[in-house]
């Protein structure tokens, strides 16, 4: 689980690295809003379309070599994104980085989950460190271009040569196909319909923190002033929330039920985001805080969550959970942009507030998926064990 965490957290260094780029492509490219958030809706659109493709395939076979291939290609990407001054040249790179941030992620979502056993806080530990190198980014990004310009890019590939080396471990530790679903997600059935609910709220979320990710740092800049260094402080702040969120989310949800947890985290998100946007001074950062704490309390729950409702094809599961739903905010990124370069930033972010409202609606009929305890955890077997005690064993042996 260490080496999945710290390789998740390299990983993620290049999801939050392209809104990270964004001021920097504004400020010396002098690109527009709606310019600037194409990037991040290239980084994210086929990443969104063939995310769950990977999550398929990883069903079907097990291909730990994805680990190392994807990292590399997700951070070659985003390193070549300032290398040149073509725009078309910048989004085909960073679209690159997007199909291995989504070859990534369904593999590594299926050996965690058969890491931790069903222990929820465990896949807090792992979702904590894709958060840990959400927030890195943008301080990592500010070193290297903000000193260098975007031609110093490239030295932003070291986090992936990092992984690579971690990951060249996995096909040595990973279990074999199916042993983080020993016996017992074999037995059960797919609930679609409530696979279907959690995914739409899952994207109602993703759209309103790709949407802060894009220009929560332009926006602080506008409300609270600062300049440059306000601006990072506050993509930072959003980030390093995220990482407090997951492991409370994991903690809460061994004691309470997941559906519970998940859908209180949405409800209270709709007061964090108002104070994002309406609030302003020094107190929005407070404000920027609360709602990527709230935004992530459910992170890693909605993986196992949707894994449970899929227990005969939790690759898919993955693949959606961690993809399609998560980066498909990235494509209401230009209509964002646009909004706010025909109106202002605080129009554009104002509909943000109303999304977690909509996503605790679908989530209001949810209940535990079938076989799993109050807290998730599979059932208690004949012999008075857990179901995850049952897998842990299977990975030891």
């Amino acid at each position: 689980m260490r080496l999945l965490s710290l390789g998740h957290a390299c990983v993620d260094v290049y999801q939050g690295a392209v809104a990270a780029l964004v001021p920097f492509f504004v400020s010396e490219r002098h690109y527009t809003y709606a310019a600037a958030s194409g990037i991040v809706l290239a980084a994210s659109l086929l990443s969104s379309v063939v995310q769950p493709l990977f999550g398929v395939l990883t069903d079907r076979w097990r291909m730990p070599w994805l680990l190392p291939v994807s990292t590399l290609t997700a951070g070659g990407g985003v390193a070549l994104s300032g290398a040149g001054d073509s725009y078309a040249l910048t989004l085909a790179v960073v679209a690159v980085s997007g199909i291995g941030v989504a070859a990534y992620h369904p593999e590594a979502a299926r050996a965690a989950r058969g890491a931790a056993g069903g222990d929820h806080a465990a896949m807090g530990w792992f979702s904590l460190g894709g958060n840990i190198g959400f927030a890195a980014a943008p301080l990592l990004v500010a070193a290297v271009v903000a000193t260098g310009g975007l031609r110093a890019s490239p030295l932003l590939a070291g986090p992936a040569l990092v992984a690579a080396v971690l990951y060249a471990a996995v096909p040595r530790t990973d279990p074999r196909p199916g042993a983080a679903t020993a016996g017992h997600a074999d037995e059960r059935e797919d609930d679609r319909a409530s696979f279907a609910r959690l995914s739409g709220a899952i994207m109602c979320r993703s759209v309103v923190f790709v949407g802060l990710s894009a220009f929560v740092s332009l926006y602080v800049r506008e409300r609270a002033g600062g300049g440059e260094v306000a601006g990072t402080a506050a993509l930072f702040v959003l980030y390093l929330g995220g990482a407090v969120g997951t492991v409370a989310g994991g903690r809460l949800a061994n004691r309470y039920s997941r559906v519970t947890v998940v859908r209180r985290s949405y409800a209270l998100s709709v007061l964090a985001v108002a104070g994002v946007v309406l609030v302003p001074g020094p107190a929005l950062y407070g404000f920027v805080a609360l709602t990527s704490a709230c935004l992530y309390v459910p992170f890693s729950l909605h993986v196992t969550l949707g894994q449970d409702y899929l227990p005969r094809h939790m690759g898919t599961a993955s693949g959606v959970t961690l993809g399609l739903a998560v980066s498909v905010g990235g494509i209401a990124g230009p209509a964002i942009g646009a909004l706010a370069d025909a109106a202002s930033l605080q129009a554009a972010l104002a509909p943000l507030i109303a999304l977690p409202a909509v996503g605790w609606l679908l989530l209001r009929p949810l209940r535990e998926p079938a076989g799993t305890g109050r807290t998730g955890r599979t059932g208690q077997g004949a012999d008075g064990t857990t179901g995850s005690s049952n897998v842990r064993r299977s990975l030891t042996s």
